[in-house]
């Protein structure tokens, strides 16, 4: 089963009491923005309060373990994250490095911290792959959000 068919099967929970956090990366930000968009139109739809929303921008996908760290530590305590980026296929392996220690790096800081940090990193092969996740109803940055909610009311 695809991801868009299993959320379409998860019924908005009240979320109101929760602290979310958002890393978004301003690298290829036609897509992360978007991915942004979905993200928040997801906690607010899961009654997710907006002043109980932080984003923090980052300027890349490299940065985003670092920025969710700093995000536990700070005042707004989240219950769940939800880190947004995207990483494209380029002629080089650069996208294979950025991808696995961005994936190691949110992995170790959510273990490290026992709180929800969803994997919203895109890693298509090309532009119109990235345009696809990140608009409409395959809109990945609605799906992660989805699931640090659902993880961070169990």
């Amino acid at each position: 089963m695809r991801r868009d068919e299993v959320n379409k099967k998860v019924k908005p929970q009240d979320a109101s009491k929760l602290r979310v956090g958002i890393v978004v990366s301003d690298f290829n930000a036609d897509i992360t923005h978007a991915l942004l968009e979905g993200a928040l139109e997801a906690l607010l739809e899961w009654k997710v309060q907006e002043k109980n929303i932080s984003v923090v921008h980052v300027p890349g996908g490299f940065e985003i373990p670092l920025a969710c760290k700093r995000l536990l530590r700070a005042k707004i305590k989240p219950h769940a994250i939800v880190a947004l980026g995207c990483v494209l296929k380029g002629e080089t392996k650069h996208d294979e490095y950025i991808s696995h220690a961005v994936a190691g790096g949110i992995m170790h800081v959510m273990l490290e911290n026992n709180v929800p940090i969803s994997f919203g990193v895109l890693t298509p092969n090309t532009l119109e792959q990235a345009k696809v996740r990140s608009m409409g109803e395959m809109n990945h940055g609605k799906y992660t959000a989805v699931a640090a909610l659902e993880m961070a009311l169990k």
